[in-house]
């Protein structure tokens, strides 16, 4: 079994970069920043910041472009990508990148409630996403996270005993009868 699986929540650090290629299919870059942040041996706090480049492609695309900004949260689930290519100098160099297959949005930088994005207008006529849907896109179609959720909670599912919130859930001792493993 081989897996390439890569979920990645950060910021953006710079606004979408949108482009349509020869054959009508519309790409976007973004720009996301991740932080890890941990104490040292002598308990000073220690930063470091990751980029990654990001990919997306068709209706992904368009969806992207329209509604993330510099300094938004978002969450990207994707693959990684591998590129080669010789530059004019004759070197050949390399990149990785994420190809994002899913995305969710956090709330608006500035702190403006979630679920309110303006789409940006890019000035562009719409383009034909791949799969040729030019359908608009409704705010229930946009995912959306929130900075204070815990990971992997879901937001638009109805609340159940596996996902109901934490203010739903009293802490309660686990049985080992309930563990499905």
């Amino acid at each position: 079994m081989n897996l390439n699986k890569v979920v990645l929540i950060g910021r953006l650090a710079a606004d979408p970069e949108s482009r349509t290629i020869p054959s009508g299919q519309s790409v976007t870059t973004i720009r996301l920043a991740t932080s890890r942040v941990w104490n040292n041996q002598s308990g000073e706090k220690q930063e470091q910041t990751e980029f990654h480049t990001i990919i997306a492609w068709g209706k992904l695309a368009d969806i992207t472009s329209r509604y993330l900004r510099k300094g938004q949260l978002a969450m990207f689930e994707g693959r990684l990508q591998n590129r080669s290519w010789e530059g004019q100098d004759g070197v050949k160099r390399y990149k990785t990148e994420i190809v994002a297959e899913n995305m969710q949005m956090g709330p608006k930088a500035g702190g403006a409630p979630s679920g309110n994005y303006e789409p940006r207008n890019t000035g562009a006529p719409a383009r034909n996403s791949q799969n040729q849907d030019n359908s608009p896109v409704k705010d229930e179609d946009i995912p959306v996270i929130n900075e204070d959720e815990p990971f992997g909670s879901a937001e638009n599912k109805p609340a159940t005993k596996e996902t109901a919130s934490n203010e739903d859930i009293e802490e309660k001792e686990i049985d080992l009868k309930d563990i499905p493993f």
